[in-house]
């Protein structure tokens, strides 16, 4: 089995030139990611988005090297010298729609939907903070999926495109709106590739979906989809239940903040414990974690896929690049932090301190995270939940990274500073609480 994905966007807007990202790969390297997540960098359409392609097959302009050399073969070296530091490079890939003036709209006008005046419709999303909120973009085209109206066609025209991709190197491709495509499309297109590169990863990007796009994804093939934890509150139902809902669909990825969202820093007011708190959670809560270039260095400016340039290079607001790597070390050391296994809430709902339990489905071990969700410092009681949960209290073992460990028999008691987080590991805790039906 494929270790845990952890995945460090490198937004290419941000960093520039292809030769320039080769200056990151220590850095990324060595805080213990094991992929590098590039977003389109193809020739944008009209508005000059990311998001927005106007053509498969070539290298934005913006990305060329300043020196004259060949962009493909830049790019090449480029995922090359990451791989020698043991990182694979996934690119985005963004098959739900094109740019509005991309040539496949008068070549193929048959692939794209249409409104009901047979213009061609432009795509939508739902903000995964607030369901109420759908924005439309206007320089894009959306191909029709519901149904498809020349399958054999659309599938030959993404083969061929992934096929230049796999030339280039390229050993995983994340799936920007997946779930705006059926399943049983995504299958071929998959497997194909996978004809090619068997250890080839899908990730589906789901963020925003409903729940019933995301279930007919079930046998299509992805490696990996991503949750919305980013915005949970620690108290709302929703997230725990869609996470045991779908953890068997595949495995997930949490993030603190993607470039599609607000910094943390930005967000927090510079507070690194923020930051801490939400990178250890996404650690905890999923399989697989993500985050943008610059969150390491609580970097303020929201990433833009048309506006943001080398020159919005930030000087840091703090340095997390060491806590980081001993996150990302403890998360791959741990089996029960690599699974998506069951995740229970062990506290009552709205209080300060929230208690999650995360077991395994099979093996032994299980991992109780101990939140502290408030701006003030707060008392942490365990007593009932580790007599609730029965092991002995010497079988649990602080890895909490950057803190002091308590021994055990501290940690039924205990002060928590603001943001304050905390992890607990047994060994040899069973997979199911002993006690069901019950919290403590």
């Amino acid at each position: 089995m494929p270790a845990a994905a952890l995945i460090y966007n490198l937004f290419p807007l941000l960093v520039g030139p292809i030769p320039r990202w080769e200056e990151h790969l220590d850095r990324i390297a060595a805080m213990g990611f094991n992929w590098v997540f590039l977003n389109p960098l193809h020739p944008p359409g009209l508005s000059g988005s990311l998001y927005a392609v106007k053509d498969y097959f070539s290298i934005n302009p913006q990305f060329w090297p300043e020196s004259g050399e060949d962009p493909e073969v830049a790019l090449v070296r480029f995922i090359k010298k990451a791989e020698q530091r043991g990182l694979k490079v996934m690119l985005d890939l963004v098959i739900n729609h094109t740019a509005i003036d991309s040539p496949l709209v008068k070549e193929h006008p048959e692939w794209y939907a249409k409104n009901e005046d047979g213009s061609i419709k432009h795509p939508g999303a739902i903000d995964p903070g607030d369901a109420t909120k759908v924005t439309v973009w206007g320089d894009l085209a959306e191909l029709a999926y519901w149904p498809v109206p020349d399958p054999e066609g659309l599938l030959n025209f993404w083969a061929a495109v992934l096929s230049k991709y796999l030339s280039w190197g390229f050993r995983g491709f994340r799936a920007d709106a997946a779930y705006k495509i059926p399943g049983w499309f995504w299958r071929p297109i998959i497997e194909g590739a996978r004809g090619r590169d068997p250890e080839l990863q899908f990730f589906a990007e789901t963020l925003g979906c409903r729940l019933e796009e995301l279930a007919q994804l079930a046998d299509a093939g992805f490696d990996y989809i991503c949750n919305s934890s980013k915005w949970w509150d620690f108290q709302a139902e929703w997230c725990l239940e869609q996470y045991n809902r779908f953890r068997h669909l595949a495995p997930s990825i949490s993030f603190p903040e993607t470039h599609d969202t607000e910094r943390v820093a930005a967000e927090s007011g510079s507070n690194p414990a923020v930051a801490r708190q939400r990178y250890l959670f996404a650690a905890f809560f999923s399989t697989g974690l993500m985050i943008p270039v610059g969150f390491e260095f609580g970097f303020k400016k929201r990433l833009h896929v048309v506006k943001t340039r080398p020159e919005d290079w930030e000087t840091p607001t703090y340095d997390l690049t060491d806590f980081i790597t001993r996150v990302n070390r403890l998360k791959l050391g741990c089996p029960v932090l690599v699974e998506e296994g069951p995740v229970t809430r062990l506290s009552p709902r709205k209080r300060p301190v929230v208690v999650l339990l995360k077991s395994r489905d099979q093996g032994k071990g299980r991992v109780v995270a101990v939140i502290n969700a408030s701006p003030k410092v707060q008392k942490a009681n365990l007593q009932k939940i580790l007599d609730f949960l029965g092991e002995p209290e010497t079988a649990w073992q602080d890895l909490t990274p950057e803190a002091n460990p308590l021994r055990p028999e501290q940690m039924r008691a205990f002060l928590m500073a603001p943001w304050d987080m905390k992890l607990f590991f047994n060994p040899e805790g069973t997979p199911f609480l002993r006690k069901k039906g019950r919290k403590a």
